[in-house]
């Protein structure tokens, strides 16, 4: 299989070579992962009662702040500005947070040594590891390549998918998610090679955000579909049944259904995170603890395993920093060979359908206030009539909106951000004006220059932290993009 440049013309290798990507992902699909089955009358969770999954989720941004003046300043990564201002905050943590990135390959290949069946699922944004090429920082990324690469390792660890430039779904244009997406698997398969991009089946969306107005919930599901994910990670709160219930079944995997107000129908597997995003929850090993109280569930006229599974960052903040470590070895050493094993979210699935269930046998959920729209309008009825209804609602409940949700309730992506968001959304038209209507080739570096700008702006950090530095850095990410679609890309679509 031919591989891919880790960077091209300087930039990260984000577009130009989409077949080849394409055919790797093709080709992964239906193929096994973790579990390949054994006899066909064995119970694929023999001696299993229960288990537990976890997924360090890792990010920095990259920020205009490689000089003193704003509108000159060299794009670098956010990780990269604590090292060279380690008298700032909490920058003195860099040398920690680069640590983080890498110390699972310590991790795994000393519990393997020792005999045990360490896991770990892993999702690192398309920014950090562009900030790592730019920073130098070939040990961490060659750490990650073994981890991808290494046959007597990559069984222990699993890469999820997610956006490039860490956009939260609900706020972001859905054609640019789309252009997230796909970046992701262009930046991973050039650094890690095609056929590890060919072993991702799960998806970790930014911020753990799901759409919930069902016209763009849609196009997120679909956008998944087309770049062949066969499993997405949602938190609990922001989904709820047809009925407008929450998940009662919450440690078995579902069906996410969303339905456009045109009728259309779109659906992947659904993986729930379990309550609100807390570090110690992963630090502490929760999970498994959590997992030692259950025990096996009907599914489709089968009993099998639960699944308790959580995500955090995979470096901020002092539990994971230091108390993760010492419990992960500790964890991996007792459940290895247990009756509650940890199993990586596509080993629990592929176990799980060799049992005879399918897809279509997993309970089904939708974004969060969707029923209440349904109760009103029939999929079908237009975007007209659901613009109609979503304003209907949104003056009867104040706690009735289309802005999504995420990890956490407290957040909002949208208001009080009219500052990052217009722009943005201004740079995201120009985009697709100039660079996709213009023709321009997406090999081109001209192209390659204004996506990774329009991405980049699209990150979440800027919406996060309040108004102020942050905000302003996105803004002049926002600027940047449609300068250089005022001029490099103009000339090439002309």
């Amino acid at each position: 299989m031919a591989e891919l440049s880790g960077t091209v013309d300087g930039l990260p290798n984000l577009s130009g070579s989409e077949r080849l990507v394409n055919e790797a992902v093709a080709a992964g699909r239906g193929r096994p992962v973790f579990y390949a089955g054994e006899r066909a009358d064995s119970d694929p969770f023999a001696g299993i009662r229960s288990a537990f999954s976890i997924a360090l989720h890792m990010h920095q941004p990259l920020i205009p702040a490689g000089g003193d003046e704003l509108t000159t300043a060299r794009l670098i990564s956010n990780l990269q500005y604590m090292q060279e201002h380690p008298d700032l905050g909490d920058n003195h943590n860099a040398p920690v947070f680069r640590w983080c990135y890498r110390r699972m390959a310590e991790f795994v290949p000393q519990l393997l040594a020792e005999g045990r069946q360490p896991r770990v699922m892993l999702e690192y944004s398309g920014t950090l590891l562009w900030g790592l090429q730019v920073m130098g920082a070939s040990d961490v990324l060659d750490d990650l390549r073994t981890l991808a690469v290494d046959p007597s390792k990559r069984a222990a660890v699993e890469f999820l998918g997610c956006p490039w430039g860490h956009a939260v779904a609900p706020s972001t244009p859905v054609q640019d998610f789309r252009l997230h997406v796909r970046a992701w698997q262009h930046h991973f398969a050039s650094l890690f090679g095609l056929d590890a991009l060919s072993r991702v089946r799960g998806f970790s969306p930014a911020e753990m955000a799901l759409p919930n107005h069902p016209d763009v919930a849609y196009e997120f599901v679909r956008t998944l579909n087309d770049c062949d994910f066969q499993w997405v990670l949602v938190q609990e709160h922001t989904v709820e049944t047809p009925d407008g219930r929450g998940p009662e079944r919450r440690h078995l995997p579902h069906r996410l259904v969303c339905t456009s107000s045109t009728g259309d129908t779109a659906s992947i597997v659904a993986v729930v995170k379990t309550q609100g995003s807390d570090t110690k929850l992963v630090a502490q090993m929760q999970p498994y603890y959590e997992a030692l109280t259950l025990d096996r569930e009907e599914l489709a006229a089968r009993r099998v395993p639960p699944l308790v599974t959580q995500i955090a960052d995979g470096e901020n903040g002092g539990v994971m920093m230091n108390e993760f470590p010492p419990k992960y070895v500790e964890v991996m050493r007792e459940c290895s060979g247990s009756p509650t094993p940890i199993l990586n979210a596509t080993e629990y699935l592929e176990r799980l359908f060799a049992t005879g269930i399918t897809a279509d046998d997993l309970p089904v959920i939708q974004p969060l206030f969707q029923s209440r729209i349904w109760q009103r309008m029939a999929p079908g009825d237009g975007p007209g009539r659901l613009a109609t209804v979503v304003a209907d609602l949104g003056h009867e409940d104040d706690r009735f909106h289309m802005d999504g949700g995420s990890w956490t309730s407290d957040i909002s992506w949208v208001r009080g951000y009219d500052q990052v968001l217009i722009p943005m959304d201004q740079a995201s038209v120009q985009f697709h004006q100039v660079a996709l209507s213009g023709g321009v080739p997406t090999g081109d570096p001209r192209y390659r220059n204004a996506l990774l700008h329009l991405l980049a702006a699209e990150t979440s950090c800027y919406r996060y932290w309040g108004t102020g530095r942050w905000t302003d850095y996105g803004g002049e990410l926002a600027r940047r993009t449609s300068q250089i679609l005022a001029h490099d890309l103009a000339a090439a679509a002309g």
